[in-house]
């Protein structure tokens, strides 16, 4: 992967509806090269897919919880019981295992607080929990979807793998 590659990713990042010509034009290659570079990145699983972002609030979907879940229990059957049962709650976006005090980490969007409360019973009805909290959002500052893909932060795992 070298520079006009993560030109691309980030392009692509930033507006995955541009035309191939486009992103050709201002990564400095002709439409084809530049199609068989997005393709090849796809096959490698480097862009996993290509999605619309939507407004949380204009689709109803206003409130914003982190919620920390302390697992109660460890075991491997635990675990597959609580990722499944996660997995199929529509409204939990993300799923983190955490290192420390809190064994999960879910980011969940409802559209109010009756809505979350239905969410909560859902959730620990999944496996046995030893505590769940939850911090609801009250404005975000900020959010992307964009990894940053410039100087040492970015690397390129297939060339560090082949050098190992």
């Amino acid at each position: 992967m070298d520079e006009i590659d993560r030109h691309i990713l980030a392009l692509l990042q930033e507006d995955a509806t541009l035309p191939i010509a486009q992103i050709a034009d201002r990564v400095g290659l002709s439409a084809t090269p530049c199609w068989k570079r997005i393709q090849k990145m796809e096959a490698a699983g480097v862009i996993l897919r290509r999605v619309a972002l939507l407004d949380p609030a204009s689709v109803g979907m206003g409130l914003s919880v982190m919620v920390a879940v302390e697992a109660g229990d460890h075991t491997p059957e635990w675990l597959s019981r609580f990722a499944a049962g996660v997995a199929s709650l529509p409204e939990v976006m993300e799923v983190y295992r955490m290192a420390g005090e809190v064994d999960y980490m879910l980011r969940v969007v409802c559209a109010d607080m009756a809505e979350y409360d239905g969410f909560y019973k859902r959730l620990i009805a999944i496996a046995p929990l030893k505590n769940v909290t939850s911090r609801f959002a009250m404005e975000r500052i900020k959010y992307t979807t964009a990894h940053p893909l410039h100087g040492p932060t970015f690397r390129d795992r297939r060339a560090l793998d082949e050098t190992e």
